[in-house]
């Protein structure tokens, strides 16, 4: 049974005198159950809670870890028939789609798991003194990443299981060795009820500390501010809109003590089209880009949004393909009533901009598309840069490719970003990859940037205003790195020395050992 409190340490909550309830978007109804929220005892109870927890946590060994994570993984996986029929219900997302992004979430913590178990993300570093160094002595100094305490998450709208609750922030964390309270969102609270509970279940059996996880309900902003300014909150992770990730940021830079908000705010990932691939596949391309749109009903901060062709009979061809996927598909329901209502209004905006065509758009919440010159797309690029978020495009067409470094100096920072051509056409690219390396944390070749492999050399950032810190990554094993900093230790005895950093080397991970990669032990 969903019971709609709040899950504080080993406890529920039902504090909040206002309640709200969940929509289901497929059935067009409001459900049945009611959820209180999260009032500000309950912000205080849990990071005390939390706060409490954190320096036995920041103890715990590797191995005590992984098996935490993996614990939570077993939980998940046999309570995810229920939480995929839930998940499915609060978002109108097809059964398929939940199906597979609950397997991704299971295999996310098993995932973090074994690189919490490697050590390798502790950064280990060992700079063995020299006590008879002329004219003075070398220190004996060695440092590592140290968790950083209490870790404050907002759930995201968009994925329910694996960027949610249960999803790569609140893992990352939690591997790390910091305590976690998460803010579920409020369109899918019956879900990070059931996801909430099978973590509790999981950090009951590890013997981790009360405090360790706690889970607060919200629709409005009052929860989340009362989070973010808590003293006891070391950083904060949210994946969300440019505008919400802004008001958490100015809030953190405000407090007494500023913390980092790792915030991860969408883009529009602009995609290069070159004249060769156009000429010998402009139909198959014009296909994939409608799946990479579509994925997720447009729901996705990696959706490529502006695509710029060269002008060309061809690229008209890819339009008309483009544009028969969009009128033979039946439109899905959008995650939320608020979400709709911008997408609507984001299309509003596209028929109000000088040259602009929106060739489709359907009466609710259909795919749309638009078509534009380069010269209307840089008078009006401000404006155009703005994300709509849903399944809309936006074609802008050049004179030719030549074009393509100029529009490229128009975008600022973005989550990702793709070239297509053949062989022949990436002989001619090297301008305009230049200029990506300035805005893009992913750049893609000849491919979308939908679909995130969780691996170590994927980067899910870019510079703002795609995310609030663009040397860090929400997606992929990196994201530990956000939620432990580094401590340097000068000629400390070895007894007081984390394991990690001991000559011996008694956890067996690869350390930098007087500027050389190595696993051994410190001589």
């Amino acid at each position: 049974m969903i019971q709609g409190g709040q899950l504080i340490g080993n406890k529920t909550s039902q504090h909040g005198e206002d309640t709200f309830v969940a929509y289901a978007p497929r059935e067009e109804r409001d459900l049945p159950e009611r959820f209180h929220e999260a009032s500000g005892k309950d912000v205080d109870q849990a990071l005390q809670l939390a706060h409490q927890a954190a320096p036995t946590l920041r103890q715990t060994s590797l191995e005590e870890r992984a098996h935490l994570l993996e614990l939570i993984a077993d939980n998940l996986e046999s309570s995810l028939p229920i939480i995929e029929e839930r998940c499915a219900l609060e978002t109108g997302y097809p059964d398929t789609r939940v199906a597979m992004e609950g397997r991704r979430m299971v295999h996310l913590w098993r995932l973090f798991a074994e690189e919490v178990r490697g050590g390798a993300w502790l950064e280990a570093r060992i700079d063995t003194g020299e006590p008879d160094r002329f004219p003075l002595p070398k220190p004996d100094l060695r440092s590592m990443r140290m968790a950083i305490g209490p870790v404050v998450i907002f759930g995201a709208s968009n994925f329910p299981l694996a960027l949610s609750v249960a999803g790569s922030d609140p893992i990352s964390a939690l591997g790390a060795g910091c305590p976690v309270v998460v803010k579920g969102h409020p369109s899918h609270p019956g879900t990070s009820e059931w996801l909430g509970r099978a973590i509790l279940d999981g950090i009951q059996a590890a013997g981790f500390p009360e405090g360790t996880f706690s889970m607060l309900q919200g629709k409005g902003h009052d929860v989340g501010t009362a989070l973010v300014t808590h003293p006891n909150t070391r950083a904060v992770g949210f994946t969300g809109s440019l505008r919400g990730g802004r008001a958490l940021m100015d809030l953190a830079a405000g407090r007494l003590d500023p913390i980092p908000v790792y915030a991860e705010m969408g883009s529009v990932n602009p995609q290069f089209v070159y004249p060769d691939i156009l000429a010998n596949d402009a139909e198959g391309l014009a296909e994939r880009l409608f799946a990479s749109v579509t994925m997720g009903n447009g729901q996705f901060c990696t959706c490529p949004s502006i695509v710029f062709l060269p002008r060309s009979k061809d690229a008209d061809r890819f339009l008309d393909t483009y544009h028969e996927r969009v009128i033979e598909t039946p439109a899905a329901p959008l995650l939320n009533t608020c979400i709709a209502i911008a997408y609507r209004q984001g299309l509003d905006r596209w028929e109000t901009i000088p040259g602009l065509t929106v060739r489709h758009r359907g009466p609710t919440e259909e795919a749309a598309f638009g078509v534009l010159d380069a010269h209307h797309f840089l008078d009006q690029r401000e404006v155009l840069l703005e994300e709509v978020f849903g399944p809309a495009s936006l074609f802008v067409l050049c004179e030719d490719q030549d074009e393509f470094p100029t529009l490229a100096e128009a975008f600022p920072g973005q989550l990702g970003a793709s070239i297509h051509g053949t062989d022949k056409d990436l002989q001619e690219v090297s301008a305009l990859l230049n200029e990506l390396h300035r805005f893009a944390g992913r750049i893609v070749i000849n491919g979308f940037p939908t679909g995130i492999e969780t691996c170590h050399a994927m980067h899910h950032g870019g510079p703002y205003p795609a995310t609030s810190d663009p040397l860090h990554t929400s997606l992929g094993l990196a994201a530990l790195a956000r939620w432990a900093r580094p401590v340097s230790f000068q000629n400390t005895p070895t007894t007081l020395l984390p394991e990690a950093l001991q000559d011996e080397n008694p956890l067996g991970i690869p350390r930098l050992l007087n500027g050389r990669h190595s696993a051994s032990t410190a001589p």
